[in-house]
């Protein structure tokens, strides 16, 4: 009996050290995603906010990088997930080109600014930054071996780099007008390159001295794009006279032209088995040709803009586009087929609202449109168009039946929508304003809103709240006592108070009573506009949120003012309490998402990274295990609550650790109801032990 007690001690203490080792390894893998300056993101959704520049695939054909205004997204293929936006906290530049290393590891960005930043793929690492001029960087490319980078820009030379060392090792001059496109040839020895307007030469130089081989000939208009075939004997141009050229690379003759395209020609590229020449236009389309005759096989339209860019994955399965109408596209290359857009919104994400029971998290902006997501993977289950004007706000019925929204210039209406299909249901009549904000009462009864209204008597701006009966679309009340926009509104968790956030020449928060319109109480302190009101959920305070970069912390009963919250640097334009009225979220147009303790108004967490664009909206979820915000970048992030109970913790510490995996042990085999059950499905077994090694080292 001693014997086999013995030994059942020893396996449980040797499957207790194996479990800690695992747990280490996996704490360790994931730690550098728990930094606190940057957010526990389980997904990210979004776009690319003022035109796509430049497109790659990573060499194992797993994500896309895309260049824009001011940064640098990666998604990833198999899902159009956004996985990382690549940013510094100071990029006022656009993002002409982007290249991945031979190996996958580094992905390099030119910018407008002339600055090469070379990022680490698998972290987001800023690694090196390669300076050699001021002026912008149009095009990059990487030898195949991965040893040299080539650069070129507006200053009419090309630089050749040292990818290694970060050194330049020559600048090739020649040109007479900016260089804005390269490629290396297969075999690495020879650099071709294209230049604009007055130049408008296709050029081939010798890699290991930079000398000139020959001068192929020229587009009028200018070269836009050069590519090489996958065995190095011919060269792909296209230009301003949207034409595009085949060249015989041994001797320099012109191959064939082809003017199919009705614009300029501004993208070109091989597949990598060489039967399709692929060129991309201005004129909004994308051509499939066959290379040995320039037959066109196959025209691709999608596009409501000018294409800037294509690239074609290793294995000759996807083409990625896209320009200046903001979108991303994934094609199946030889069907021609639209697999999916990488992109959802393509400009600022104003409005983000989780429904009550967790499942979806909607999303608005500048581009008019509302989207559905469902929380779980970030599948987009809906897109509802209906607005004619920017959509600053949604809101879901307590019930999670119905969405409203709002919208600003143009429609300048409220409307309900059924949920998950997005019928429309009614618009919401009466006001002839700018609605900036939208909420239910807590009983699903009423809406509010919160508007701007040009008074004709002065010519000046006065803010209004609008209060309307859900079940048949009736005005019941407007509020008038504001003397300039009303900006915020926000219901007192019984229903019975309507908090309003006023503008610049108010700077007041006004409480009004719902049934009659009194005025309750006046809370005054700011010393900008108030962008942002919310009661805490027990109903004892209200939060508001300031372009004087602050966060006020208001008393609705004796003293009113407690306190305020500090260390924002721009406007504070969202404030939320979490459920369990413990902290306060704020997101602010100095890009960061701030977490505060209301017990003391110390800050608790402060997201830096990722989110260096204005974020206008942040929402707990109803169980406040979930945050999400809306991003001037088109971005929808959705991240866990560090302060949520993780799935795990079984002793509820806060942590996910070796605790609560001897917790587990201790219980193992056991059925019912326990808090080791982490699954909740009657038993205490080896499905409860992974889910806590899954879950390793969150939460504290």
């Amino acid at each position: 009996m001693f014997r086999i007690e013995k030994k059942l001690e020893m396996g449980v203490h040797a499957l207790c050290v194996r479990i800690v080792s695992i747990s280490i390894a996996i704490l360790l893998l994931i730690a550098p995603g728990l930094a606190q300056n940057r957010p526990d993101i389980m997904w990210m959704r979004g776009g690319q906010a003022g035109g796509v520049f430049a497109l790659a695939f990573s060499p194992d054909g797993q994500y896309v990088a895309s260049g824009g205004v001011g940064d640098v997204k990666l998604w990833r293929v198999s899902d159009g997930m956004l996985i990382r936006t690549l940013v510094g906290r100071n990029f006022p530049y656009e993002m002409f080109s982007v290249s991945f290393s031979p190996d996958g590891q580094y992905l390099a960005c030119g910018s407008s600014g002339g600055t090469i930043w070379v990022w680490r793929v698998n972290d987001g690492a800023l690694v090196r930054t390669l300076v050699g001029s001021t002026v912008p960087v149009y095009s990059m490319a990487f030898s195949p071996d991965g040893e040299y980078l080539a650069s070129a820009g507006a200053d009419r030379t090309i630089s050749v780099w040292d990818f290694s060392e970060g050194t330049l090792i020559r600048t090739i001059t020649g040109h007479t007008d900016r260089v804005t496109t390269l490629a290396f040839s297969p075999d690495g020895q020879y650099l071709a390159s294209g230049s604009e307007y007055v130049d408008g030469t296709v050029r081939l130089w010798r890699v290991e001295d930079g000398s000139l081989v020959r001068i192929f000939g020229r587009h009028i208009g200018g070269c836009n794009a050069v590519a090489f075939s996958p065995d190095g004997q011919y060269l792909a141009s296209g230009g301003g006279d949207n034409a595009l050229k085949l060249w015989n690379v041994s001797d320099g003759t012109l191959v064939y032209t082809q003017t199919g395209h009705t614009d300029t020609v501004t993208s070109v590229a091989f597949s990598p088995d060489g039967q399709y020449l692929i060129s991309a236009s201005w004129d909004q389309t994308i051509k499939l040709w066959n290379p040995s005759d320039g037959t066109l096989l196959r025209t691709l339209r999608g596009h409501a803009g000018y294409i800037r860019a294509i690239s074609v994955s290793a294995d000759g399965q996807y083409l990625v586009s896209g320009g200046y109408d903001s979108m991303i596209l994934l094609w199946q290359l030889r069907e021609g087929e639209l697999v999916r857009p990488l992109t959802n919104h393509t400009s600022s994400v104003y409005a983000v609202a989780f429904s009550p029971d967790g499942q979806y998290l909607a999303s608005a902006g500048e581009d008019r449109v509302i989207r559905l997501w469902r929380v779980a993977d970030g599948t987009l289950v809906n897109t509802i168009i209906g607005h004619t004007g920017p959509v600053y706000s949604l809101a879901f019925s307590p019930d999670g039946q119905h969405l409203a929204s709002a919208s600003g210039s143009g429609d300048r209406s409220a409307k309900l929508w059924q949920i998950p299909d997005g019928t429309l249901v009614r618009a919401f009549t009466g006001n002839t304003d700018s609605i900036f904000c939208l909420a239910f009462s807590p009983d699903g009864y009423y809406l509010a809103a919160a508007s701007q209204h040009l008074n004709t008597d002065c010519l000046c701006m006065r803010g209004r709240a609008y209060i309307w009966r859900v079940e048949d679309g009736a005005l019941i009340r407007t509020i008038t006592g504001h003397t300039h926009t009303v900006r915020a509104v926000a219901f007192s968790p019984d229903g019975q108070y309507l908090a309003c956030g006023s503008g610049d020449l108010e700077r007041a928060v006004r409480v009004w009573r719902v049934s009659d319109g009194a005025l309750v109480r006046t809370f005054t302190g700011h010393t900008d506009a108030i962008l942002s009101v919310a009661f805490s959920p027990d109903g004892r305070y209200v939060a508001s949120g300031s372009e004087d970069y602050t966060i006020r912390l208001w008393r609705m009963s004796g003293s009113f003012w407690t306190r305020t919250l500090r260390g924002h640097q721009g406007t504070v334009a969202s404030v939320v309490f979490s459920p369990d009225g413990q902290y306060i979220a704020s997101g602010s147009s100095d890009g960061t998402v701030k977490l505060w303790q209301v017990s003391d108004g110390l800050l608790a967490v402060d997201y830096t990274q990722e989110t260096w664009r204005y974020v206008y909206s942040v929402q707990f979820s109803a169980d406040g295990r979930y945050l999400a915000y809306g991003r001037s970048d088109g971005t929808v992030v959705l991240a866990r609550n560090p302060f949520a109970r993780r799935d795990g913790d079984v002793n509820d510490d806060g942590c996910v650790d070796d605790a609560d995996l001897l917790a587990i042990l201790f219980a193992f085999g056991q059925t019912g109801t326990h808090p080791e059950d982490v699954n909740r499905d009657g038993a205490v077994d080896d499905a409860d032990l992974l889910s806590v090694l899954f879950h390793f080292g969150s939460g504290c």
